[in-house]
């Protein structure tokens, strides 16, 4: 099935093609009928589904074919709730590409930084809010929020909910939502705690079930760097420099770092463009047009932006931020090695990274060859480089009173850790 047999309205197929998306993913498929038919929906899917996708479509196609003139801030009609700044700013880039030629606006709300920024866009309305727990019960307990008025509620990553301990926070915040509303309920696992969670949010809910993707091609060469975070920038212009890779899809984890590592490589005489969600479309395309016809050597993407970049004879991925779900790893290296063809991936791995590399081998039932013959081992950046610089973008978090949790430190249950995501 294409995405053209979808029942979704023309601004939606038409930002669906500028992504480069063609064929729903199976829990798009299942989900998007569902969802505009106003059913509550149960999905247990993790990450590289495409659940992202299943979800923000439909609210926003709702949402738009029920848009009314409205006088004053326009009140908030849907809400997601996920756990950590990093997976609310990817929805938020999410809203953004499906939603480019519709007049709907979100905003995302999180924990960690200056809610200045926050509670102006608040102040000026939104109809869509994608909020982690912790901030989104401060803004409410300030004002800045009333979810008197929402319509549909999105709770995603149930079960990394539980595990950082946001279970009473999510309640709380279940507790202000109107009784009558649609209700969409995403975990990974379905443990006795989150199937007691799902029941008290749900009516009658539709059950999606997907298996995540969780091998990758025999076709790959894969490796990984132990290297120190400050001497990330020096290790990839040590590879680039190597004439023999062609062509190079570099990912970023956000959109500032594909800046700036764009940028880098354009000072160290490589060249090289970003592509992410705050690019024009136009740019996005530019960038891309530029990269498949070898104008340019190397294209820094975000996971968002890359959705839909087929190019052929790609030689090489490279992971120059690991990614924190598994899953995602999978897909990034996806875009080479593909039609017969042989790719190399190559990851770096700094000390805040060893978990998720350790979660990346445990999915893929192997251990990617560690290369330790590089010029910048982990423990060689110098000292005063290794301390985080002041308004570097960092994962996230919800912040409760004197609270604050971050990813990495509570995701654990037992000696288990789940992730459950886009």
């Amino acid at each position: 099935m294409s995405f053209s047999k979808l029942p979704l309205i023309e601004p939606i197929q038409k930002a669906l093609s500028a992504e480069g998306y063609t064929t729903p993913t199976p829990i798009q498929e299942q989900a998007i009928p569902v969802l505009l038919d106003r059913q509550d929906l149960l999905g247990c899917a993790q990450t590289g589904t495409g659940k992202t996708a299943a979800f923000a479509i439909p609210i926003l196609q709702i949402l738009h074919e029920q848009q009314r003139p409205e006088r004053g801030p326009r009140p908030i009609k849907a809400l997601i709730l996920t756990p950590t700044r990093e997976l609310a700013i990817q929805i938020g880039e999410s809203f953004s590409a499906y939603g480019r030629f519709l007049n709907l606006r979100h905003t995302v709300i999180f924990g960690g930084v200056s809610q200045h920024a926050q509670t102006q866009a608040l102040k000026t309305g939104v109809d869509i809010l994608i909020a982690t727990p912790g901030r989104l019960l401060d803004l409410m307990n300030q004002r800045f929020v009333d979810l008197r008025t929402i319509e549909l509620f999105v709770l995603d990553e149930a079960d990394r909910m539980l595990d950082m301990g946001f279970i009473h926070d999510v309640k709380k915040v279940i507790a202000k939502l109107p009784g009558q509303r649609q209700s969409l309920f995403f975990s990974a696992t379905m443990p006795p705690d989150v199937a007691k969670l799902a029941d008290t949010i749900l009516k009658r809910p539709v059950k999606v079930e997907v298996t995540p993707v969780s091998s990758t091609a025999e076709t790959v060469k894969q490796s990984v760097y132990f290297v120190d975070k400050a001497n990330k920038k020096r290790l990839l212009i040590h590879l680039l420099n190597d004439p023999t890779i062609g062509s190079a899809l570099v990912f970023a984890r956000t959109k500032h770092g594909a800046d700036k590592v764009a940028k880098d490589l354009a000072k160290a005489g490589i060249q090289a463009e970003a592509i992410h969600g705050n690019k024009s479309q136009n740019a996005r395309q530019r960038a891309l047009t530029n990269f498949k016809s070898r104008q340019t050597r190397v294209l820094v993407a975000t996971d968002i932006a890359a959705r839909g970049i087929d190019v052929e004879e790609l030689s090489h991925v490279i992971n120059y931020e690991l990614p924190n779900v598994p899953e995602t790893y999978v897909h990034r290296i996806g875009r080479t090695g593909r039609a017969g063809n042989k790719g190399v991936a190559f990851s770096f791995c700094d000390a805040e990274e060893k978990e998720y590399l350790r979660d990346i081998n445990k999915l893929i039932a192997k251990n990617i060859p560690i290369v330790d013959n590089h010029p910048y081992p982990m423990g060689t950046a110098p000292a005063a480089e290794k301390q985080e610089k002041p308004g570097a973008p960092q994962l996230e978090t919800a912040t409760t009173g004197n609270r604050s949790e971050k990813p990495g430190n509570g995701f654990r249950n037992g000696n288990r850790r789940r992730f459950g995501h886009r």
